[in-house]
Formats: structure tokens, C-alpha cells, sequence
């Protein structure tokens, strides 16, 4: 189905449910959809995730697939693919060929894998655990065509010195590293903001990690949202730790909100990945801050306008 033919189809959905001129607002959203799908890809991978758009495409992932192909994007972003069957990650994956988009991350999940004292402590069971977590998103990842894994190391030890953390973190992620890197699949470690008992927090902590692992198989998620609050100088960080960034996600901040509703530049920020040549995907891990379909037709505007800047 082409760009046309899907804005038609969407339009006659749409007054097809009952937006009338007493509906102003309904019959607005489906004039811009229209508009919007007429629009060329976005000149970077921007990667939504599911539940996005579902107040234009429906509750099916498979729909919501189409209609952000339909608007432009040309990648997939799911935190909770391991958590879906195998029969739906295949079908996520051959639709994604299908439509030419690329798959981002999914979060590498086991019991406690966020806010637990998993990879600091140097315990064996903690380590087996995750080690048969990256066995099963290897095959997860093969199912949906992912290249890319969000890994966390969980909490802070306070009966451990850093260093001896640091140190049991990298020999864990020295293992992941031998399971992923003979499938050329790479887990990116993501450092966080949500509370101070995160023991990955900052740019040159995870490169500092990176360089240790010394594996391709082991890199970097710049989290926008993230990054701005616990470091901000977002665009010098990327520069200096560039080398081991293997993917980018946007949230503004405060509010994790789509860009131009918080403090950051995105249009600058994107800007300067596009003259750095980054071929990579940028995750859309935020909500949507305005509600229903009139909020999604502004998500949209709103990576035009930041996309064009």
C-alpha cells in the first residue's frame, strides 16, 4: 500500500467512525494525517514503540507497524519484545523486512535484571541468570531481525568498594559479550537516571566499561532523557565517548515527553548526528504528552519540526 492509498483508507476510517463538523478537533487530526503521510521518511531512524500510535492504528502491532511506516518512520523500538510469543516476534520480524525498517532494541529481561544487586556483587547465581537471559534474546533477536540489546547492571553493592563492583560488572559483561558476539549482535549498556541506587549512571562510566570488555558485542545506549539529567552536555558527552555508542534514544526532559515539550535541543542534537554521518537508530523511548489521536498527529509535528532543524 502506498503513502496515498493509506491516507485515503485512514481518512475514510476515520469519518467512517463519526467525525463530522461537529467534530472539529477528530476531523482536524485526520486532514494532518493525511498531510503527514504525504510527508518523505525522516532523514534519521527515528524508532517508535508500540502503543504510540494506537488511537490512529488500533490495539494490532502489525497495524501500528504499517501506519508508522505510513508516517515516515523506518524503525521499530520494544523494550517488552522478550516477553511476546515466538510466533509474534517472527511476524514482527517479516513484517519489518517487509516495510524496510529496521528493528532497535529490546531490553535483555530476567527476575530483578533493573533494580537489583545482580552484576555488582560477583555472586555465580547472579551471573547464570544472566547469562541464560542473553541465550534466549540471541534467539529472540533471530526471531525479529533485532541487532541491538539494552542490558543493565542493576544497583550499587554499599558493602563492595566501586572498583571491586566495576570489576565483577565487566566479567559479567565479558560473557554476555561471547554469547552475542559470534551472532554479531551487540548488547548496549544504558545508563539511568530513575534513582541513586543505579549503579550505571554516566557517559564515561559506560565507556570506561566498554573499553574494558573490549568486545564489539558490548557497547553504549545514550539515553537523551537520561544523559540531560545526570550529566547534560549532551552533544560534547556523545563526542567524547562516540567510539563506543552503538545507539541513541530520545526523551525530553523534565516529563519524558516527545521533543519540544521540555528543555532540550533536539533539533540541534539531531542536527549533529546527521553531520557525524549517524546511520544508527534513536529509540522514541517517551510517552506521548498530549492524549488521544490529536496527540499523536502532534508526536508527529513534532519530529518534523525538530527533524527539519
Amino acid at each position: 500500500m502506498d503513502r496515498r492509498s493509506f491516507a485515503q483508507m485512514m481518512g475514510g476510517s476515520l469519518l467512517g467512525a463519526g467525525i463530522t463538523s461537529s467534530q472539529p478537533t477528530l476531523a482536524a487530526s485526520s486532514s494532518q494525517i493525511h498531510s503527514l503521510a504525504a510527508e518523505p521518511p525522516f532523514s534519521l531512524k527515528y524508532a517508535p514503540h508500540f502503543g504510540m500510535f494506537k488511537n490512529h492504528a488500533g490495539n494490532d502491532e502489525i497495524d501500528q507497524l504499517k501506519f508508522m511506516h505510513e508516517m515516515g518512520f523506518r524503525a521499530l523500538e520494544d523494550n517488552d519484545m522478550m516477553g511476546k510469543s515466538p510466533e509474534l516476534q517472527a511476524k514482527i520480524g517479516e513484517t519489518l523486512t517487509k516495510l524496510g525498517m529496521t528493528m532497535g532494541v529490546f531490553v535483555v529481561k530476567f527476575d530483578g535484571f533493573f533494580d537489583t544487586q545482580h552484576m555488582t556483587t560477583g555472586k555465580k547465581e547472579a551471573t547464570e541468570m544472566f547469562i541464560k537471559a542473553c541465550k534466549t534474546a540471541v534467539e529472540t533477536a533471530k526471531r525479529c531481525n533485532a541487532k541491538w540489546m539494552t542490558v543493565v547492571p542493576g544497583n550499587f553493592n554499599r558493602k563492595l568498594p566501586l572498583g571491586v563492583q566495576t570489576g565483577h560488572v565487566i566479567d559479567n559483561l565479558k560473557r554476555g559479550a561471547e554469547i552475542f558476539e559470534p551472532h554479531n549482535l551487540t548488547m548496549v549498556l544504558e545508563p539511568l537516571s530513575d534513582n541513586p541506587d543505579l549503579f550505571l549512571r554516566y557517559s564515561d562510566q559506560s565507556y570506561m566499561i566498554c573499553r574494558a570488555v573490549g568486545s564489539p558485542a558490548c557497547k553504549i545506549l545514550f539515553d537523551m532523557y537520561h544523559m540531560q539529567r545526570n550529566e547534560g552536555n549532551m552533544i560534547a558527552n556523545m563526542d567524547l565517548c562516540w567510539e563506543e555508542i552503538a545507539y541513541l534514544q530520545i526523551g525530553d526532559n523534565p516529563g519524558r515527553k516527545e521533543p519540544t515539550t521540555g528543555e532540550v535541543n533536539h533539533a540541534n542534537i539531531f542536527k549533529h548526528l546527521r553531520k557525524k554521518g549517524y546511520t544508527g537508530v534513536l529509540g522514541m523511548e517517551h510517552g506521548n504528552f498530549y492524549p488521544g489521536k490529536e496527540g499523536e498527529v502532534k508526536l508527529i509535528e513534532a519530529y518534523r519540526k525538530e527533524d527539519k532543524g
